[in-house]
């Protein structure tokens, strides 16, 4: 399948002009590599025309009620774009809805959720053609979570209008729509009304829900609906007595706690629709939402706590959590075998003073270690006065979307590729290994820690009767990156290097293992001494730590 850029759909970013977050200078928004085609416009007639190769379960508007297990309840979800992005809710334009991963917080064997969100669908659209077709499934004992309207504003008395009255009163307007048909349109809290009258005919139980933030700010802070949906949600919740879940004010203030390169990512290609990481965002806010109300629904979640790196933490002692591929954890087991350097740091380190955790796995670039949620363990574990080893790039080379299905794009520009991978049958957006790095960076930081950029470890290979370098390709990306971001950084590359250099090839022999990438428990222990050398070397904090 092509890689391309499609055309965003639903809500339209900043559509009336208002100015959005300024960004620090020379930052890019989030964007699609240059020079990808465009897609088609998407099919506006709303069918459903998932590629067979992808996960139907996951990404296809189902039949309602069709997940139902036994007597379990169904949780139906009912939204826009921002819930089930797009047509097709796959990802093929890079944008995600946080529909598609709440079902990650509720415990499966007792309730089942079921996307019927739509891209482009208002309140009154939704109501009018897919509604029937969602309430005919709901039944005794199942809940309903109403989030709709980003697609409410504009023309409402057009026949191709999709908005509905501004307001929650019960005046009406006559429309004709482009098939002939006369339409009577109702106000944004009319409509939510019906949902919820006729959630409850069925003797089941609906919430509402605020919509998804946007990236615009004000002073310093997310602009808030508080002044038209958000407050005629709460009118009507009030009204009809049914729990409101304020997933827009739980997101923000998460945003407001982030860098400006963190809130951007959580978007892509416009300040409206959510990356893959923010839709997950979103669907763990809403989680978080839920608890808060006193609906029973809350019952279903899973627990909230994130997972984190397993260690045991003491009191009054940093942690030293060394992040990386095989050459920084192997098997590390037998004397005679292949060691990485995360291992050995008890050479180097007095585990007295700090705690040594070696949260590496072999085979992992910096998007796969991302992608298998090991940086996530390592991120919800860190605190304040921490330090934290980023060395990848053994594994991050090759064709994106190939396999072993690791590569990213070349370099440390800010540009993207939206990828369909075949392993996973899933799109992905897929960034430049600067980039992975950057993020690396900028989540240790934004818990109180000190993130330490490691060039990667020399291979056993010696042109010229030196031993190889790649200043030329990585060394220049890792240090593109140490200037964006200022970085604390330890050259072991070139560390090691030197130090080989000086005993020559056939003395190296002995510090590496079954091929020229893997060392040995001598050649791990080479390492680690790079590592100190460079610590002492800047004066770097960590040093204090050293034997």
């Amino acid at each position: 399948r092509e890689r391309m850029q499609t055309v965003p759909q639903g809500a339209v970013g900043n559509p009336n002009g208002t100015p959005e977050r300024p960004r620090p200078e020379g930052q890019r928004p989030p964007q699609g590599r240059p020079g990808m085609p465009q897609a088609r416009p998407q099919d506006q007639s709303y069918r459903d025309n998932t590629p067979d190769s992808l996960d139907l379960a996951k990404t296809a508007r189902p039949v309602a009620g069709s997940s139902r297990k036994g007597g379990n309840p169904v949780l139906f979800l009912v939204g826009d774009s921002t819930t089930r992005t797009g047509t097709r809710g796959n990802g093929d334009n890079g944008q995600w809805g946080w529909g598609y991963y709440a079902h990650e917080w509720f415990d499966e064997d007792r309730i089942t959720v079921e996307n019927h969100a739509l891209g482009g669908l208002s309140c009154r659209t939704f109501y009018r053609d897919w509604w029937p077709d969602v309430i005919k499934g709901v039944e005794k004992g199942d809940y309903v979570i109403i989030q709709i309207g980003h697609n409410d504003s504009g023309p409402y008395d057009q026949p191709g209008g999709r908005s509905s009255i501004p307001g929650t009163g019960k005046e009406t307007v006559q429309v004709t729509l482009r098939d002939g048909r006369v339409e009577t349109v109702l106000s944004y809290g009319e409509y939510l009304r019906r949902y919820i009258d006729e959630v409850r005919a069925k003797g089941a139980t609906p919430l509402l829900s605020t919509l998804t933030p946007r990236n615009q700010w004000d002073d310093g802070k997310v602009r808030r609906k508080n002044d038209s949906y958000n407050l005629w949600i709460r009118e009507v919740a009030a009204e009809k007595d049914v729990p409101v879940i304020d997933l827009e004010e739980i997101s923000a203030r998460d945003f407001e706690s982030w860098s400006h390169f963190k809130v951007d990512y959580m978007f892509y290609n416009d300040n409206i629709h959510s990356s893959a990481y923010g839709a997950a965002h979103n669907a763990w806010c809403m989680a978080r939402g839920i608890a808060r109300t006193d609906s029973p629904l809350k019952g279903y979640l899973k627990p909230l706590d994130l997972p984190k790196q397993e260690f045991t933490r003491e009191p009054g002692k940093p942690a030293l959590i060394v992040t990386g591929d095989s050459t920084i954890q192997n098997t590390d087991s037998d004397p005679d075998g292949m060691w990485g350097w995360g291992s050995v740091l008890e050479t180097v380190f007095d585990p007295s003073r700090i705690t040594l955790v070696n949260a590496g796995k072999a085979g992992r670039s910096a998007r796969t270690f991302l992608n298998e949620g090991r940086w996530d363990k390592v991120y919800n574990s860190l605190q304040p006065g921490d330090f934290v080893v980023i060395q990848f790039g053994h594994n991050d080379m090759g064709r994106v979307g190939q396999p072993p299905f690791r590569a990213e794009l070349a370099g440390d520009a800010d540009e993207s590729d939206v990828v369909f991978m075949s392993d996973k049958r899933q799109y992905e957006v897929v960034r430049s290994y600067g980039w992975y790095l950057r993020k690396f960076i900028d989540d240790v930081r934004e818990k109180g820690a000190t993130p330490i950029l490691v060039s990667l470890t020399p291979r056993n290979e010696w042109p010229h009767g030196k031993m190889e370098r790649r200043d030329d390709t990585y060394g220049i990306w890792v240090r593109d990156v140490v200037k964006q971001t200022g970085v604390d950084f330890i050259d072991m590359h070139n560390i090691t290097a030197d130090y080989y250099d000086s005993i020559g090839p056939e003395a190296t022999r002995a510090y590496y293992k079954n091929d020229h990438t893997h060392t040995s428990r001598l050649g791990a222990e080479r390492n680690a001494k790079s590592f100190a050398e460079g610590l002492r070397k800047i004066g770097h904090p960590l040093a204090k730590y050293l034997k």
